[in-house]
């Protein structure tokens, strides 16, 4: 999967689907002591390896990842600068809230703070849906960027 870069010095001031679902989703950054809940969470949703990932996002300042909670349970998250510094990602969102624009929202909210860290340019990491990540905000591939910053990464350990 490749990477894409997104400008963020276009990035626009506001996002219309945040500010519309913020009405009836909260969305914030996890209180440390919320750590095992999301981590919990993104392994049951998305594995292993994303886990690993927002658990490093914990350890910075502020807590380098968004939630999206409806009635007390989260239902998507964003992280930034945790597998690399400028990497946006990992990202994912509950299979029956998909296609509401919370994706959208969570993702304005983590490249709107790496542009407030004052980054010029983000880095999405291994990119599936690139479609998306092209139409919210303008994000273009980086070629020759297969398979990136994952390019031998262990699967397994033999025990």
């Amino acid at each position: 999967m490749k990477d894409m870069l997104v400008k963020l010095y276009d990035l626009p001031k506001e996002c219309v689907e945040y500010e519309k679902l913020k009405k009836q989703i909260d969305f914030r950054r996890p209180l440390a002591a919320e750590k095992y809940l999301v981590n919990n969470w993104v392994n049951k949703n998305f594995g292993e390896g994303w886990k690993s990932e927002v658990d490093v996002s914990f350890s910075k300042s502020p807590i380098s990842t968004y939630i999206a909670i409806k009635d007390q349970n989260i239902i998507g998250f964003s992280s930034y600068d945790s597998a690399y510094l400028n990497f946006l990602g990992p990202m994912g969102i509950s299979k029956e809230y998909r296609k509401m624009g919370i994706g959208k929202a969570l993702l304005y909210l983590s490249l709107k703070s790496m542009k407030e860290m004052g980054y010029a340019y983000a880095i999405i990491g291994g990119v599936g849906p690139a479609k998306f990540y092209e139409t919210t905000f303008g994000a273009k591939i980086i070629e020759g960027s297969d398979p990136g910053i994952y390019k031998g990464i262990l699967s397994h350990v033999p025990v």
